[in-house]
């Protein structure tokens, strides 16, 4: 039974983008006010056990033809009409400093030769024109000549709605948020070890929900190294490539306990905390170890609502997070950092939020560190309610991914026994990493962009 769970997989811009990215995926998970609906092929989702499985398939490339082509000199500007309607305005600078030929471009590494130094950036045209292969060709005042693809033209149109086209097809900026309804959405760990549609399917998840999940993994060690591999590379921190969560006498972290961890991030001590997280069950206890999430975009958007003075307080704030120890190697971390991060536009792209690596050092005038612990209370008060957590319970063989910077995470105490001891393996990677893989995937599956 073909279930409606995801939504938008893309932004309805990219229907318009020359790479054909606007797949209208992920249908509502629940998400109060959004209407289930008919999944389309390009990410179907089927439910199993309680959860969502992941399915994918490729789409059409667009091309584009021009129809007419002219310089603009006093605007400094060339413009280009297309056959399927409207235009598109290009600066004489930016098409010179990128100008595609191979004295200016080495087109092995897709990289620039041209030097900052020796571009005019003042230049003008001599002649522009259509040539007969449909290419815009620009002849430079020097006599250099320059040949643009259309379809490369296209994709880097300067409109407002091309340019955000282009970075929702780039980085995927679209989130789906959600509260204890989600479903988990769910895949087979062996194809998405061997097919490049099922690992896409996979990655879009991961990046749109915040957390995808792996099922049928063998009950071993090194299955997130597999998972690693499948993308790059995993991050190497001061706890290794990878990492046991077990109950451990002397303990230098408090994920090493039977105890309850709190709602939180990994690593804020560091100043550049892993994208996404992996944590494979190898075995369970047998009473309690149950896993939770939060969506802390979501939430971090609630708090906005109902508390705007709190939500200016944590994404203003600078807080000091620690971590010490002895692992894969010594160290003593510090960093500083917002509890909520938001970019220039007053999106949160980030939480940064671990109550047992949050430092007694508070680094904040007097008369700041009264508003700042309500600030904290009124988003983990939040964090905390019912309605917003969802509860798992990890089996062995499963797998969990999920997004470190927008995921807050915990898991409920557990009793620890001889004969049937809880363990997780775990790893990290960056989303710079994810997203170079996922990148590589749609092109294979979807055709170059």
């Amino acid at each position: 039974m073909w279930m409606s769970t995801f939504a938008r997989l893309a932004l309805p811009a990219l229907q318009r983008s020359t790479s054909a990215m606007a797949c209208q995926a992920l249908r509502a998970i629940g998400r109060p006010g959004w209407a289930a609906g008919p999944l389309p092929s390009c990410l179907a989702l089927v439910q199993l056990r309680g959860h969502q499985t992941l399915g994918s398939a490729s789409l059409p490339l667009a091309h584009h033809s021009v129809r007419h082509v002219r310089a603009l000199n006093e605007e400094r500007m060339v413009e280009v009409e297309w056959e399927d309607g409207g235009s598109s305005l290009y600066p004489f600078t930016w098409l010179r400093d990128n100008c595609q030929c191979p004295l200016c471009t080495l087109q092995s590494a897709q990289a620039r030769k041209l030097l900052t130094v020796d571009l005019d950036i003042h230049t003008g045209i001599d002649a522009v024109e259509v040539n007969k292969d449909n290419k815009v060709s620009i002849v430079w005042p020097d006599q250099h000549t320059s040949v643009f693809d259309a379809d490369w033209l296209k994709r880097r149109c300067f409109s407002p709605a091309a340019r955000q086209a282009l970075k929702e097809e780039l980085f995927l900026t679209e989130r789906y948020y959600w509260d204890s309804k989600l479903r988990l959405p769910t895949a087979d760990f062996q194809e998405v070890l061997h097919d490049d549609k099922a690992a896409l399917a996979w990655f879009l998840a991961l990046r749109r929900v915040g957390i995808a999940y792996l099922k049928g993994a063998p009950t071993e060690r090194g299955q997130v190294a597999r998972l690693g591999e499948r993308i790059g590379y995993l991050r190497l921190t001061y706890y290794g490539n990878t990492w046991q969560v077990q109950d451990k006498f002397m303990a230098n972290n408090v994920a090493y306990t039977t105890g309850r961890l709190s709602l939180h991030t990994d690593y804020p001590a560091l100043h550049y905390s892993p994208g996404v997280q992996v944590l494979h069950c190898i075995s369970q206890a047998e009473e309690g170890g149950e896993s939770e999430a939060v969506d802390g975009f979501h939430m971090a958007e609630q708090l906005k609502k109902e508390d705007p003075e709190a939500f200016r307080t944590l994404t203003s704030l600078y807080v000091d997070f620690t971590d010490q120890g002895v692992d894969y190697c010594d160290f003593l971390l510090h960093s500083k950092k917002r509890i909520i991060d938001i970019d220039a536009e007053g999106q949160v792209v980030r939480i940064n939020c671990n109550n047992a690596t949050r430092d007694s050092v508070l680094d904040l005038p007097l008369h700041q560190v009264q508003p700042f612990y309500r600030a904290l209370k009124a988003f983990e008060s939040i964090l905390s309610r019912p309605e917003n957590v969802v509860t798992y319970r990890m089996e062995p063989g499963d797998i969990a991914t999920f997004d470190n910077w927008r995921l807050l995470h915990g898991r409920k105490k557990y009793v620890s026994n001889p004969n049937m001891t809880r363990h997780l393996e775990g790893a990290y990677l960056d989303w710079d990493e994810v997203m170079s893989r996922l990148r590589l995937l749609r092109n294979s599956v979807q055709g170059n962009i």
